[in-house]
């Protein structure tokens, strides 16, 4: 076995589970961040895995929700960011959210402790060298343009963008708790919750429009230099929305479905925002879904016209940041495997994954898969049928080519989904007949108790969970 390291370029959340990954299967890695060299627009500190956008990794539940089937595969495989995740994790209903700063020190401090783990503070300008026979580049949507224009070159492929959009965090103690309340949707208590873990600012018809057209005629940020590049639709800055139709928000993130104004419950809201808890103190708090371009003085005068965020101080305000990706279906093989380049492997979101989640699940993947190669064994691909293999898929060869523009790129980003898992036969109850919602909880349960067990036999456990587990 050869003793060189497995080199790792980025220190996000992909680069830093493939790290841990490769060094917990007791290879060398090195694993090269910018940061501290070399900062970018979004991020604030040099710490490894810091949470640029939200501090949401979204929904936990493991039976029908996707993405809370892949918190459960990670799991499963000896996550270090679900570990962190679950051990920084602050109230957010059904969610897990976490405590950034407290994330980010935990994943900074297991990888700084292991003894096969070096982190090296410097900036990869180009591609590896040769000698670097197994690497992987993680470098996220903020690669640095001198690497993206050498991948660029390598593949002779131009890079693919679209923008991402930033929230903004609202001091606790500057919300009117007299006008506002906390409660989850329908009370949903989630992992470290109690069903009150969002504070609600109601909104009348007449504000909801007053907010909505404000939105519309506030001074956006504009980025004439990267005209034309697409915004990724699940993280549209609220702007953008509000011009998609007045009735827009009432039916995403400023839904009232669900929600009792507790200070006057004969009084249905017409819309409400919510704010979900940002760090373990609960002395800071995101704007769910609010995500902007707006101008930052712009952003202080709308946001204020929220009732109870009438005085909101802020400790951050929104922002925008472009994400770059490779066109992956195209470029590399089953393994994440750059098809010019043997050894070279492409994890997170450069690969065209969407959310936090995913990307650490691609970095946790692709680590394993450089362990083989280093071991001399061929990849151990995840079944198809489990999370890990179905966001691998879309990844690897999940798009569509249109008959009619055969060079049309139609790989975009996504967020797991059960849309990329293959078919599956739903259990019929006995004299029972299974319509609309129903069945299709039934199905989604039907799909994850699949993913799990084959998740399971994948990485060799027991087909069942152990008590002690």
């Amino acid at each position: 076995m050869s003793t060189k390291p497995i080199h790792v370029i980025g220190g996000g959340l992909a680069g830093s589970e493939a790290a841990w990954q490769i060094a917990s299967a007791g290879l060398p890695v090195t694993l090269h961040e910018m940061r501290g060299v070399r900062g970018t627009d979004a991020h604030k500190t040099d710490a490894l895995a810091e949470l640029v956008c939200s501090n949401s990794f979204r929904s936990d539940d493991a039976e029908a929700n996707a993405v809370g089937l892949l918190h459960a595969e990670m799991r499963l495989a000896n996550s270090l960011i679900m570990a962190a995740g679950d051990s920084n994790q602050v109230p957010a209903g059904g969610a897990l959210a976490v405590d950034r700063d407290g994330f980010s020190a935990a994943v900074t401090a297991k990888l700084e402790d292991h003894p096969l783990v070096t982190i090296a503070r410097e900036e990869i300008a180009g591609l590896p060298p040769a000698d670097w026979d197994q690497a992987i580049i993680a470098t996220g949507p903020l690669t640095a343009p001198s690497l993206a224009q050498a991948i660029a070159s390598e593949t002779d492929a131009d890079a693919l963008a679209f923008f991402d959009a930033i929230a903004p965090i609202v001091h606790f103690d500057s919300i009117d708790m007299d006008v506002c309340w906390f409660q989850s949707r329908y009370d949903k208590v989630g992992p470290g919750g109690t069903g009150k873990d969002y504070i609600n600012c109601p909104l009348s018809k007449e504000q909801y429009l007053d907010f909505v057209q404000a939105l519309i005629d506030g001074a956006k940020t504009e980025f004439k230099q990267w005209e034309g590049t697409p915004y990724f639709d699940g993280c549209l800055p609220i702007e953008i929305m509000a011009e998609r139709g007045v009735e827009t928000l009432r039916h995403g993130p400023m839904k009232p479905m669900g929600l009792t104004n507790s200070h006057d419950p004969s009084v249905k809201p017409y819309a409400v925002v919510q704010l979900r808890q940002d760090n373990a103190l609960g002395t800071l708090y995101n704007m769910v879904g609010f995500q902007t371009k707006l101008k930052y003085g712009e952003q202080v005068h709308i946001f204020r016209m929220i009732p109870g965020l009438e005085n909101a101080e802020f400790a951050r305000l929104g922002g925008l940041h472009r994400n770059t990706y490779i066109n992956s279906p195209v470029l590399l093989d089953n393994s994440l495997q750059l098809k010019t380049r043997p050894g070279l492997r492409f994890a997170g979101q450069i690969t065209g994954c969407e959310g936090y989640v995913e990307s650490a699940a691609i970095g946790l993947i692709a680590g394993r898969f450089a362990v083989a190669d280093r071991l001399g064994r061929a990849p151990d691909l995840p079944p198809e049928t489990t999370a890990f293999g179905a966001l691998l898929g879309h990844i690897t060869g999940g798009h569509i080519v249109s008959e009619d523009e055969p060079g049309k790129r139609s790989f975009q980003p996504m967020n797991v989904n059960f849309g990329l898992f293959p078919p599956v036969e739903v259990p019929k109850p006995e004299g029972k007949r299974l319509r609309g919602k129903e069945k299709a909880i039934a199905k989604k349960k039907a799909i994850s108790a699949r993913a799990l067990a084959d998740c399971r036999a994948w990485l060799g456990m027991p087909p069942q969970a152990e008590a002690a587990e």
